[in-house]
Parts: structure tokens; C-alpha cells; sequence
């Protein structure tokens, strides 16, 4: 069985009893919009893929419906910045599956790891380095495998020669799948730890996000501890002050 179809399952085992509901909430996706998406991956995978012409294709599940998820979480981003910050990531994602799909060798004998986890690898570092933040880094992840089948075809048009692919079709797939995990896994490990640090997430949160994550829980601690530290050291003051008035 291939490892995309075996990642979906697990994500949608997590997803299904809560384990993943702090990372959706910071998608603002929600765990049924979720299992949707994963479910209609993992369907779309076995259908015909849809032909759009000149030799070209569309496959359901590794390139329309990872295409409609980035869509919709473009659409359900905070700011116009984050949207930005986005595409450009993952055109720099783009770019670097694509150098290293066009100068590194293809067979798996040749390369270091075999390019079905080579170009996800790429994909979801730089998704997440780009990115940063979840939605951003998957949004990056994806797109960086899928626009590398568009930047394969437009690359022999040039040439003059005529592509015939399916964008997210094949091995594509899988890529895909494991490129944006592993960049959302990456902003989550490496954001959380970054957020355990500083005390809690950033000021400039949404305030319907902030409550939903458990760091709040740890900043407002924090912050409850500040005052009854302040509290404390008033009512130590106003004593001090009686007694010196009784002396």
C-alpha cells in the first residue's frame, strides 16, 4: 500500500479522537471540514484523473482536492500579510523541488533518500522556514509539490516540446501528503517549543484562536502570577507604611 493513503489514515485517527484539535484550530479548520478533506484525498486517489487537455491531467485526489483545501484556507486566513507571505512561500518551495526534481538524479539508487521522500522533505522544510506559521507552512508544503508538475509542463512549452503529466497524479501523491504533514509538524514542534518560551502565543493572535490553545492556559498563569506578585508587594507596602505611622 503506498505511504500517502497510510498517512491519511493515521491523520484521520488522530483528527477523529481529538488528538489534532489544537493544530486545527490554529488552521481554523474544523475536525469534520477536516475529515472531509481527508476522506475526499484518499477517494479522489482511486477515481480516473480528469483530463484538461494537451496532454494533460488532473488527478482528484493528489491535485484538485489538496488545490481546493489550499483555497479554502487562503480564504479563511487572518490578513492580507498572511495570504501574501503564503503564495510566496510556496513558490519558493516550488522552486526548490523543482531544481532539485530537474539537477538531482531520479534514480533511487543515486540520491542520498529516494525522491518520493526527497521532494516532500524539501517541500516541507522550506514550506515551514517560508511559512511559519501552520496554515502557512502546509499551504507552502502542498503547492510546493503540486506547482512543480505545472512548472514541469510550462518548462517543455518553452522548450518547444509537448509534456504530457497529471498534476498530483502518480508518486505525486504521496509527496503531497507527507510534504504538508511534515511541514505542519515542523511549525508545531519547533512553533509550540518557541511559544513555551516566550510564555504563551504572540499578542497579535486572534482572541477567538487564543482562547481555544491550551499556551493561553499558561500565559494566563503567568500573568495571574504577576499579579499577586503585584497585589503582594502593595499590601506589604500600605503595612509597612502603618507601622511606621505607629511608631
Amino acid at each position: 500500500m503506498p505511504i500517502g493513503p497510510i498517512v491519511l489514515t493515521i491523520v484521520a485517527v488522530l483528527v477523529f479522537f481529538g488528538f489534532a484539535q489544537r493544530i486545527l484550530d490554529r488552521m481554523r479548520l474544523s475536525d469534520k471540514a477536516a475529515l472531509v478533506f481527508i476522506a475526499a484525498m484518499f477517494i479522489g486517489a482511486y477515481l480516473p484523473d480528469i483530463p484538461l487537455g494537451n496532454n494533460l491531467g488532473i488527478n482528484i485526489g493528489g491535485g484538485l482536492v489538496p488545490l481546493i483545501l489550499v483555497g479554502y484556507l487562503l480564504y479563511k486566513a487572518n490578513t492580507t500579510r498572511e495570504r501574501v507571505r503564503a503564495v510566496v512561500a510556496s513558490l519558493i518551495a516550488a522552486v526548490a523541488v523543482w531544481g532539485v526534481e530537474r539537477y538531482m538524479p531520479e534514480e533511487p539508487g543515486a540520491m542520498i533518500l529516494d525522491p518520493l521522500y526527497m521532494y516532500p522533505l524539501v517541500a516541507g522544510i522550506i514550506g515551514y522556514l517560508a511559512g511559519r506559521s501552520r496554515r502557512s507552512a502546509f499551504i507552502a508544503g502542498v503547492m510546493g509539490v503540486v506547482l512543480t508538475d505545472i512548472f514541469y509542463v510550462v518548462s517543455v512549452a518553452i522548450d518547444g516540446g509537448e509534456a504530457s503529466t497529471v498534476i498530483g497524479g502518480a508518486g505525486i501523491f504521496d509527496s503531497v501528503v507527507i510534504a504538508g504533514i511534515l511541514a505542519v509538524a515542523l511549525a508545531e514542534i519547533i512553533g509550540e517549543t518557541r511559544e513555551r518560551i516566550q510564555g504563551g502565543p504572540s499578542e497579535d493572535r486572534p482572541e477567538e484562536l487564543k482562547k481555544n490553545l491550551k499556551g493561553v492556559e499558561f500565559a494566563n498563569m503567568l500573568k495571574q502570577k504577576d499579579e499577586k506578585s503585584e497585589k503582594s508587594k502593595v499590601t506589604s507596602l500600605d503595612e509597612k507604611r502603618k507601622k511606621d505611622k505607629k511608631k
